[in-house]
C-alpha cells in the first residue's frame, strides 16, 4: 500500500507520517528528507540549496521525480510505504491520499514552538512559502493546492492532535 501525507507547513504531516510508520513498520520517504539529500550531494546547506532552489526549477522536478521513482520501486517490489510532502498525493498516484489542514494561526504557534521564533513570524514565513509553493506548482504541473479533490481524507489538526490524526487515518487504513 502507498500512503500520501501531504498539508501545509505547521499541520503536523511530519509528526503523524512518523507514527504512522511506526504503527505500520512500513518505510517513510519525505519530500524534506529528499531535499536534504540533494543539498547534501552538492556539498550544500540547507539554507544555500533553499536559495538556489528558489530561482531552480529543476530541484523542484527532481524532488518530484524522485518521488514517483520511490513510490513506482515500491509498489513494484510489494512494498508498503508512506510518502510525506506537499505533492506527495499528485505524485505517487497512493492507494491512501490524506490531506492534513489546520488554521494558520495554529500551524504558525507550532512552527514557532519549533524553530525558537515570534509567532508574527513563522507566520509570515508560512504565507510566504505557501504563496510562492502555490505558484510554482501550478506553473510546474498545472497543480492548484487549493482543490483537495484529489484527497481520499481531509483531517484538521486543529481538533486533533498528531496521534488522533494517525489514530483516525489508522482507521480509514483497517476499512479499506
Amino acid at each position: 500500500m502507498t500512503i500520501a501525507i501531504s498539508g501545509l507547513p505547521g499541520s503536523g504531516t511530519s509528526t503523524v507520517a512518523r507514527i504512522l510508520s511506526k504503527c505500520l513498520g512500513v518505510s517513510l520517504v519525505s519530500a524534506g528528507e529528499i531535499f536534504r539529500n540533494m543539498a547534501e550531494e552538492r556539498g550544500l546547506m540547507l539554507e544555500e540549496f533553499g536559495d538556489l532552489a528558489t530561482n531552480d526549477s529543476e530541484i523542484d522536478r527532481e524532488i518530484d521525480r524522485r518521488q514517483k521513482e520511490i513510490a513506482t520501486d515500491a509498489r513494484g517490489a510489494g512494498k508498503d510505504i508512506i510518502l510525506e510532502g506537499r505533492l506527495s498525493a499528485w505524485m505517487t498516484e497512493p492507494d491512501l491520499a490524506v490531506l492534513i489542514t489546520a488554521p494558520l494561526d495554529i500551524r504558525a504557534a507550532r512552527v514557532a514552538r519549533r524553530e525558537g521564533i515570534p509567532t508574527a513570524d513563522a507566520a509570515a514565513g508560512i504565507k510566504e512559502r505557501e504563496a510562492c509553493e502555490a505558484g510554482r506548482y501550478m506553473e510546474y504541473y498545472g497543480i492548484d493546492l487549493s482543490d483537495h479533490e484529489i484527497y481520499d481524507l481531509v483531517i484538521s489538526s486543529e481538533k486533533w492532535d498528531q496521534e488522533g490524526v494517525s489514530e483516525i487515518v489508522m482507521g480509514a487504513i483497517a476499512a479499506m
